[in-house]
């Protein structure tokens, strides 16, 4: 017998893939809401926060919706929160893009910046180096691929307790953080075909 259908909001802040998060959340077993609602983002067993572009517009968007507040409120009361792609980047410290430094919303320590690669974007299929007792990537064997499409990333592992996975394009990057109510992904779960389905649905299962 399954459970209760969890309550999730993809948080519309101007920025990300929002209906094919939406759709795959969906597809993984969530009641999912796109929204800007404070409230509604508050409230929901899970927030999901997407992201494309550049960085410091992406915080723009944030800050804007107060995106920024409701991560701190929920991740302050252990309410879990799931960044995916520029959405995982804005949790960090600061992005720099251009010479320009943008501060981020600093629930992680470290600087997204341009990664070091012969060809950029990375864009396309990649393995994720999946840490020993990941909750996210359970049942996800070594040589699973990932959809990633970025120019920029964390290169330095955040410290413990965080909990991280690394891909490689160029150099080691930070693909997935697991830290108590915050989970995030650089790369597209909802682009991620079964590997993707499989990491939602493992995220879904995390809720209460």
């Amino acid at each position: 017998m399954t459970g209760p259908r969890r309550r999730v909001v993809v948080l519309d802040y101007g920025s990300g893939n929002l209906r094919s998060a939406q759709r795959a959340l969906e597809r993984a077993g969530a009641e999912v809401t796109v929204t800007a609602d404070t409230a509604a983002a508050l409230a929901a067993d899970g927030l999901v926060v997407p992201g494309v572009g550049a960085f410091a517009a992406c915080m723009a968007g944030l800050r804007a919706v107060h995106g920024d507040e409701v991560i701190a409120k929920r991740l302050a009361s252990s309410r879990p929160v799931l960044g995916i792609c520029v959405g995982m980047q804005i949790l960090f410290r600061e992005g720099v893009e251009h010479g320009q430094r943008t501060a981020g919303c600093a629930v992680l320590p470290g600087a997204v910046g341009r990664l070091e690669a012969p060809v950029l974007p990375h864009m396309g299929w990649n393995t994720v180096r999946a840490p020993a007792g990941s909750a996210l990537l359970a049942g996800l064997g070594e040589g699973t691929r990932f959809y990633f499409v970025h120019s920029y990333a964390v290169t330095a592992i955040p410290p413990a307790p965080a909990l991280t996975a690394t891909a490689r394009h160029g150099q080691d990057f930070v693909a997935v953080v697991e830290h108590g109510p915050l989970t995030a992904t650089q790369f597209h779960p909802e682009k991620s075909a079964d590997a993707g389905a499989m990491l939602l649905a493992n995220w879904l299962g995390t809720l209460s």
